[in-house]
């Protein structure tokens, strides 16, 4: 009698199911990045303690977290923004009256783990307006954007007190995304556009009579203005506020065409680039990979961007377009800002780049906003099938 062998279904066979509503040209962009950010880790920071294997460990809890928030429907994620927008608030107020203080910042609470209350407002933020511009879906007054401006600036403005002036622009930019999708009038948008076009322009012009030591910006705090000042001029101060962009300059220039090779960077393993595991790790990268890795890397970010747009544009709901339009672009202004900011065409503002950048609260965040997008795209796969 012969035998019957029963093959068991393969590993692929097992998660094809489980992968199958997900969006896997988006779930490609990541693992790109994913994979630039380990690599460019390694050689930046080898030397570095445990930087390399706690960035990989962060990248799986982030991938973790993506994967369990991406189960949420987005009916789900609308029950969170009022209750998640409230307590990022009330933690806000309480970091001001109670909140430890570190180099002249109170940005950190301690509720029997020490945390930054800021972070939650990057998400809670989006979903917040997006959750009331859905609420006045085909009523919308002028008075509702007036609402709406009110709830994004009260914890702007808890945060810029603290003071932080990266964090508050972001919570600020994701918050006018949404804004802007929701439809404000281009009457409004272009005349504060100008504006602000006119008053970097100033800047720039009268840049020496502006820094001067006797000129009181008012809007800003000393180190904020002096770090214009720096980005305007960073000769003015070489070995001191200068130091971080001359030094950023000179690895991004170094790395030609082609770059100097893996783990080859002088500027980044003589030490020379403050910071590069975290907020200037773009210079290390630059500096080994070249104009050729940095247009990869762009390149992957652009992709990112347009797949999450075309995400936005075929959600089934206003509160899932206004969401994932305001996670894609607040995702692309993280890229750009670091970008910008190491190559000296931006103020240092302390940003990571997205997945390259060493840092686990900016990873869970990473997660949780990529888990809310891989979300939305799976519940349109989800009611086409």
């Amino acid at each position: 009698m012969t035998g019957v062998v029963v093959q068991g279904p393969t590993l692929w066979q097992r998660c094809r199911p489980v992968l199958s509503n997900f969006d896997i040209p988006l779930l490609l962009g990541l693992a790109v990045l994913a994979t630039l950010g380990m690599v460019t880790m390694y050689s930046a920071g080898f030397d570095h303690g445990s930087r390399f294997v706690d960035h990989g460990r962060n990248m799986l809890l982030a991938a973790l977290i993506l994967f369990t928030v991406a189960q949420l429907p987005p009916q789900r994620l609308v029950q969170l923004a009022v209750p998640l927008y409230t307590v990022g608030v009330v933690l806000l107020v309480a970091t001001a009256l109670f909140g430890i203080t570190k180099k002249g910042s109170t940005r950190w609470l301690n509720v029997g783990i020490v945390i930054q209350p800021s972070e939650i407002l990057k998400i809670a933020m989006p979903l917040m307006l997006a959750w009331w511009f859905q609420k006045r879906e085909g009523q919308l007054r002028p008075l509702d954007f007036g609402v709406a401006g009110a709830l994004l600036l009260i914890p702007v403005g808890l945060v810029m007190k603290q003071p932080d002036l990266g964090t508050s622009l972001l919570i600020l930019s994701g918050g006018l995304y949404v804004i802007f999708f929701a439809g404000l009038s281009w009457r409004i948008i272009l005349p504060v556009v100008t504006l602000g076009a006119a008053g970097i322009g100033l800047i720039v012009i009268m840049g020496d009579r502006l820094c001067e030591p006797d000129v009181d910006w008012r809007v800003l705090h000393d180190y904020q203005k002096h770090r214009v000042c720096t980005l305007l001029d960073p000769t003015k101060d070489p070995l001191g506020k200068g130091f971080h962009i001359i030094q950023g300059m000179i690895a991004i220039g170094s790395g030609g065409l082609s770059g100097k090779g893996f783990m080859q960077g002088t500027q980044t393993h003589l030490e020379f680039i403050p910071e590069r595991t975290t907020d200037f790790i773009f210079a290390a990268y630059s500096e080994e990979f070249g104009l050729a890795g940095v247009l990869t890397l762009i390149a992957t970010f652009t992709f990112v961007l347009m797949r999450g747009l075309m995400i936005a544009a075929e959600a089934p709901s206003v509160f899932s377009r206004l969401l994932a339009g305001s996670l894609t672009l607040s995702f692309f202004t993280y890229a750009m800002v670091n970008m910008g900011m190491v190559s000296g065409i931006l103020p240092v503002v302390g940003i990571p780049l997205p997945f390259i950048s060493y840092g686990g609260t900016a990873m869970v965040t990473l997660g949780l906003a990529l888990g809310m997008l891989m979300s939305i795209a799976r519940s349109r796969r989800i009611m086409q099938t």
